[in-house]
């Protein structure tokens, strides 16, 4: 990409989200909120071969999509990227059709974990482990810069990253091995993010720390098992999400499915109260958006039904509820999630009130960023 085609895409980013967001105002209707609630993956390079998702955001009135390169359940290289002119001309659509500014995300962490590929038109990244390893602002500002500039200019509002974990077990087959890590030094991962954070900030990029609690020690991976942290996992863990969060920190941190019974004896990080209500937000005073890693995980759908998953994840203090529609495939996923939040409103097992929370953080944070406030 050209500067100046840098600089204009950066005009149409900000277009987008200084309008007023006037229906999410108005009306403030249950259906309005539980679709805020949702971010969904799809199948669709334009909106013309998408009409699932354009359904999902103009009907259902989701807060979110999230975008990917490769379509796991198809085993097909193709699915929302092709180059970066037609990712723009994609969010750009996706963008005109929600009254509320929508999460447009993407796990762009660099390195292995890489949606936007040098192959397909857009600049090298390098790991989180190569950053720790150099342990050098200037290195690590410069990534970053380019990784925001990248995103703002193909108008992704919100990267599912950085890594927070800690590379405590380098044989982790999902963090460890693909250099997903800064380093096992909490100190090292803390001044990482910290320059990170403040790079995506400076192009209006919303960042998200995660797994938590942790999911440095694993063995196992959450997309395809359940996941024990019980013996692995410690609380030098949380010394990121600690340092990051008292240094004023509010944009969003995504949940682990990992279980560590040291925390809950009954159920994993993204569905338990203890640990999401209990430990980040009343013990680590976090007050961002608490965002669901993939509900769609084999950690989750092989033990919980999809009504119970929700009602345990929703219970527990998860506000953005994410499907990446990745791991299987559902194209009626959002009107399923939408109806089951529902008939839990409407059985008195989930309240009002506690939907009320999660809209008004995901409102707070939509706000944020298009207002250019931090």
């Amino acid at each position: 990409m050209t500067k100046k085609s840098l600089i204009a895409a950066g005009l149409l980013f900000f277009l987008i989200f200084s309008q007023p967001a006037v229906a999410a105002q108005k009306p403030d209707s249950l259906s309005v909120k539980i679709g805020q609630m949702l971010m969904i993956g799809f199948r669709g390079t334009a909106l013309e071969n998408a009409p699932e998702i354009a359904a999902d955001i103009a009907e259902r009135r989701i807060g979110g999509v999230v975008l990917f390169d490769y379509d796991v359940p198809a085993h097909s290289p193709s699915r929302n990227i092709i180059s970066p002119q037609q990712l723009a001309s994609l969010t750009l659509e996706l963008q005109k059709l929600s009254d509320i500014p929508l999460l447009i995300a993407i796990d762009q962490e660099g390195g292995k974990v890489n949606r936007l590929k040098q192959i397909r038109g857009f600049p090298a990244s390098v790991s989180a482990e190569y950053l720790g390893r150099l342990n050098h602002p200037d290195s690590t500002t410069a990534a970053a810069a380019q990784t925001a500039r990248t995103l703002k200019a193909m108008h992704i509002s919100m990267n599912l990253a950085p890594v927070a974990d800690l590379n405590t077990n380098p044989d982790n087959p999902v963090i460890g091995k693909l250099a997903r890590s800064f380093s096992s030094n909490p100190s090292v991962v803390i001044s990482n993010l910290q320059l990170i954070i403040k790079a995506y900030h400076n192009e209006g990029i919303i960042a998200t720390l995660k797994h938590f609690p942790g999911h440095g020690s694993s063995t196992t991976d959450t997309h395809r098992d359940f996941t024990d942290i019980t013996v692995s996992w410690s609380e030098q863990e949380l010394e990121p999400y600690r340092a990051l969060i008292d240094s004023g920190f509010h944009d969003a941190v995504m949940t682990a499915h990992v279980f560590n019974g040291k925390l809950d004896t009954l159920y994993p990080a993204t569905l338990s109260k203890q640990t999401l209500t209990g430990l980040l937000r009343e013990k680590l005073r976090f007050k961002g958006v608490i965002v669901s890693d993939d509900m769609q995980m084999k950690a989750i759908t092989d033990r919980y039904g999809l009504e119970t998953a929700l009602q345990l994840a929703i219970e527990a203090g998860v506000d953005l509820l994410l499907f990446g529609n990745n791991t299987c495939y559902d194209p009626a996923i959002a009107s399923k999630a939408t109806e089951i939040i529902r008939s839990l409103l409407q059985k008195g097992i989930i309240t009002p009130e506690r939907i009320d929370q999660s809209y008004q953080r995901i409102m707070d944070l939509k706000k944020r960023y298009r207002s250019g406030a931090r």
